[in-house]
C-alpha cells in the first residue's frame, strides 16, 4: 500500500489540507505556484472575486496542460518517425553490407582465376 501524505497548503490566505501519495515538497511547490499566480491576478485585478481568480488560474493551467500534451504528442510522433527511419536505414545498411560481401567474394574468386 502506498503511503499517504498530509500536506497543508496556504493559498490566498486560506489553508487547505491535501492527502496525497505524491512527495510533500512537490505538492507544496504546486501550492506555492498556485498562490503566486492567484496573488498576481488579484493584484492586477482587485475587483475579481476569489472564485473568479481561481477560474482564471484554472483556465490558464488547463491551457498550459493542453498545449504541453499536444507538444508531447507531437514529439512522440516525431520520435516514432525517427525510429522508423532508423530501422529502415539499418535494413538498407544490412542489405548493402551483404552486397559488399558478395562483391568481395566475387572479386576474390576472379583474382584467384586470374592468378591461378
Amino acid at each position: 500500500m502506498t503511503q499517504k501524505n498530509k500536506v497543508q497548503l496556504k493559498i490566498c490566505g486560506a489553508t487547505y489540507t491535501i492527502v496525497t501519495e505524491d512527495d510533500p515538497e512537490y505538492v507544496e511547490s504546486l501550492g506555492e505556484l498556485l498562490d503566486a499566480e492567484m496573488k498576481s491576478i488579484t493584484s492586477a485585478n482587485p475587483s475579481l472575486s476569489l472564485i473568479q481568480c481561481a477560474v482564471l488560474v484554472a483556465l490558464d493551467q488547463a491551457d498550459s496542460c493542453k498545449k504541453a500534451t499536444a507538444a508531447a504528442d507531437n514529439l512522440r510522433a516525431q520520435i516514432k518517425d525517427y525510429i522508423e527511419d532508423a530501422a529502415r536505414s539499418k535494413i538498407e545498411v544490412d542489405v548493402e553490407r551483404r552486397e559488399i560481401d558478395r562483391l568481395n567474394r566475387e572479386l576474390e574468386n576472379l583474382r584467384k582465376k586470374l592468378n591461378g
